[in-house]
């Protein structure tokens, strides 16, 4: 009998994990019997997925910090290479993760294996002799953004912007007063949601510093009610240890649910990242604010070579919701920034009919999309008897 189709996927964050789940339902829906193996998240686990080592384990942040796990980094990315190129995939997907994953497309690839990389890398915003790189690493590039598309075409990789499938699956229309009432949440209620991150450092580095803000905000505005959700039961402890140090702050702590969290609130304090995009699709009005340590700081900051850094922005090519990043994150400065929507309503109602506009732009069905660029290259490469057999 022939043997199963085999797709191999490595995913290496949380928001990596929601863009594999929604890509394997959707390439079950053309190869139905197909398998996933490689390193996944709970979502991808969910629906059958075989991951080889947990997928926190390459859940790291910063430049520097990384090399405190190369050993270990560098153990799994070299299992994966040898166990692919002796169990050849059908395809090799690398979501996201760039730094650890085109080096394993980089190596299939000349092994004859098909490779696609799913998110593409800032390399539009720094480091972009990357691209000779990522030139001999994938077969086929998919982009969640216009732009960053327009860039590869430029530089001859192949190609296919397939927009953000957060963008399909948020409704243009949220409701917050159902939100609210899930959190016990009065209507009328003032209500500022805190989401420092998903990862350990994030947390350690942020978490003090919203929460400084937090009791600004509460001294500006003693009616003003908090909210935090944390990312997994890790965090929820992390964050739970940080709260004992604000016991008169009127917030609660909830396990999950960020996008009901942040459609109850008001306005967000929000780490920089894949949860900028969410919010403008929740058309939260929003403060980005983040850290790093600072070497990895004094490295990065000198490669960026565009000038902002919150997905709203990069999106409309001008300064939309405020950026507090290093020494300009302190707690005045981003209590003053998310004061500034209460005191002037009206502007926040604005920001909110903007985000609307750009989740309509990007609404394009993009697991779907993703899927069919996946699978046309698969049957490009392989016999179609061989596939339907699969």
């Amino acid at each position: 009998m022939t043997a199963r189709l085999r797709i191999g996927i490595v995913v290496g964050e949380a928001s990596g994990d929601i863009l594999g789940a929604a890509l394997m339902n959707s390439l079950r829906k053309r190869f139905p019997d197909a398998e996933f193996c490689g390193i996944g998240g709970p979502r991808m686990l969910a629906l059958g997925f075989e991951s080889f080592f947990p997928q926190d384990r390459l859940a790291v942040m910063g430049l520097v910090e990384p090399l405190k796990r190369l050993p270990e980094l560098l153990r799994i990315r070299r299992f994966l290479i040898e166990h692919f190129i002796e169990n050849p995939p059908a395809v090799f997907i690398g979501v996201d993760s760039p730094d650890f994953n085109l080096t394993i497309e980089e190596k299939l690839k000349a092994a004859g294996i098909a490779t696609v990389h799913y998110v593409s890398p800032s390399v539009w915003a720094w480091r972009q002799k990357r691209i000779v790189k990522i030139a001999r690493s994938v077969d086929l590039m998919l982009t969640l953004l216009p732009f960053e598309a327009e860039f590869y075409q430029k530089n001859h990789v192949p190609v296919e912007f397939v927009g953000h499938h957060l963008a399909d699956e948020i409704p243009l229309d949220i409701d917050q007063k159902a939100a609210r009432e899930q959190f016990h949440i009065p209507e009328n209620a003032r209500v500022i949601a805190l989401l420092p991150g998903s990862r350990h450092n994030e947390v350690e580095m942020l978490g003090d510093l919203f929460l400084q803000t937090a009791s600004l905000c509460f001294k500006r505005d003693p009616s003003l009610r908090f909210i935090i959700p944390a990312a997994n039961p890790d965090r929820y402890r992390q964050l739970h240890l940080l709260l004992d140090d604000y016991a008169e702050l009127p917030i609660q702590l909830v396990q999950g649910q960020s996008q009901q969290v942040m459609i109850a609130a008001d306005a967000l304090l929000i780490a920089s990242g894949t949860t900028a995009l969410e919010a403008m699709l929740l058309k939260r009005p929003m403060v980005i604010a983040y850290r790093l340590a600072w070497m990895s700081w004094a490295i990065l900051s000198r490669m960026i070579k565009t000038p902002f850094v919150g997905l709203p922005n990069l999106l409309a090519g001008r300064l939309m919701v405020p950026e507090l990043l290093q020494d300009n994150a302190t707690p005045e400065k981003m209590t003053n920034a998310l004061m500034h929507y209460f005191d002037f309503p009206e502007q926040a109602e604005t920001l909110k009919l903007e985000f609307y506009r750009m989740h309509e732009q990007l609404r394009r069905d993009a697991s779907e999309r993703a899927a069919d660029a996946v699978a046309a290259l698969v049957r490009a490469r392989q016999p179609i008897a061989e596939i339907e057999h699969a």
